[in-house]
């Protein structure tokens, strides 16, 4: 059977988002910022026709914000992953398979439809923005790449109204020339650059190479892509992820830090929410590795790392928290304004799958039944416990000043109807 695949992309996602519950965002330029409302990560179409480029730091646009009256949010990522929750499971009604490829993305399989592939993707179109008020568009494709490709010109094509059915069209060779290297799924900057001085410069010229040729220079990933471009399908649909192989905290600080208790705050703080990755997903780690840094904008900048074997693999907090915290002893360096902090845990492997060690002394029992009582608190509570080497004020803490409600994940924040 031929493979047919559909993306389903949401719409400047995390604008569209925040429209939901506040209506009075329609029409109007609005820009989502990243932590610490640092750099812009999401615009409106209102936004971009003004010239601003994604994830240009909010200092250069501040003329821009004053002068078009542009509406600035903090990132909400309690909503966002809840509405995106929402739409894969409305995505999912529609065909028993699907990938979800991201957290505003997912794949379809439509292998075997006789409806109309057009009318399938404007009614899941529909669907979506009548149950979840975000709008999505759909492309569609003989293979995931030119799905994307699809995708891609739906969005930006009135005639589209944001479904593109590349399957069988007459206009194959049109639509893969309007689309730039640099915007072919899995094709990087590097390579771009290396294919514009070959005189390649759109999907259409990459779709006329041969792929086997080509492959020596560019690598099996690349001929991959090429033959993707050419209908021959590479890559099926991943609906049992890989399981992780490692799990990474990182954030960088509301204001810098100087004081070594600060740092061990942060740290263990950081090392909790890993803790908990771990035990959401059945994994235990072997390793752990803490690194600090300071702005890389600085004269003087500072970046050091530290990893702890541990003898017996382990999803417990407080062992989590007790090597981190040793490690911040090792790397903290006085005089410095540290700026980030990031835990890192790899050698994840299934806890099912532990061998104890004859000479371990610690009370696995009991430390599994502690973090489970904890993790049941925290995940009923809107006050999660947390461990006091976490500190209380917390001033290091990300900063969102700009941040909306929690609409549809807590009690006290749900919209109000005057």
């Amino acid at each position: 059977m031929n493979r047919i695949f559909a993306l389903a992309d949401c719409n400047n996602f995390y604008v569209s988002c925040e429209r939901v519950f506040n209506p009075r965002l329609e029409k109007k330029p609005v820009v989502v910022l990243s932590n610490n409302d640092g750099i812009v990560v999401s615009r409106s179409n209102e936004v971009k026709s003004l010239g601003i480029k994604m994830g240009v730091p909010i200092f250069e646009i501040e003329d821009l914000i004053k002068k078009h009256n542009i509406q600035v949010l903090s990132s909400n990522y309690t909503l966002y992953a809840d509405m995106s929750n929402r739409i894969m499971e409305t995505l999912s009604m529609f065909t028993p398979d699907i990938e979800v490829y991201s957290i505003d993305e997912a794949f379809l399989d439509l292998a075997g439809f006789k409806k109309s592939l057009t009318e399938y993707g404007q009614e899941v179109r529909k669907t979506v923005k009548q149950w979840t008020g975000v709008p999505v568009s759909i492309g569609i494709g003989k293979t995931k790449t030119l799905a994307k490709i699809a995708n891609y010109i739906a969005k930006r094509s009135e005639k589209a109204n944001g479904v593109l059915d590349l399957t069988d069209s007459p206009y194959m060779d049109k639509a893969l020339a309007q689309v730039p290297v640099e915007k072919i799924w899995g094709i990087g900057r590097r390579t771009a650059a290396k294919l514009n001085k070959m005189q390649i410069t759109t999907a259409f010229d990459l779709s006329k190479i041969d792929a086997e040729k080509i492959r020596d220079k560019f690598g099996i990933v690349f001929a991959r892509v090429v033959c993707e471009l050419q209908g021959i399908c590479c890559y099926d649909l991943e609906q049992n992820p890989p399981a992780k192989k490692s799990i990474s905290v990182s954030r960088m600080f509301g204001e810098p830090i100087e004081s070594k208790e600060k740092l061990i705050e942060a740290a263990a703080s950081y090392t909790s929410r890993a803790g908990e990755k771990l035990r959401e997903g059945g994994l235990s780690t072997g390793l752990l590795t803490v690194y600090v840094a300071t702005s890389q904008f600085k004269q003087d900048t500072y970046f050091n790392s530290h990893t702890v074997k541990f003898e017996v693999y382990t999803n417990d907090t407080t062992e989590l928290i007790r090597a981190a915290v040793g490690s911040i002893e090792k790397l903290y360096r006085q005089n410095c304004q540290f700026k980030r902090c990031g835990i890192i845990l790899n050698e994840l492997a299934a806890q099912q799958q532990i061998q104890n060690s004859l000479f371990d002394t610690a009370d696995r029992q009991k430390s599994k039944r502690l973090m489970e009582t904890i993790d049941k608190i925290n995940n009923k509570t809107g006050m999660p416990l947390r461990w006091a080497v976490e500190g209380i004020t917390q001033p290091w803490q990300v900063k969102f000043k700009k941040l909306s409600k929690r609409y549809t994940t807590c009690w006290r924040e749900l919209p109000e109807v005057a």
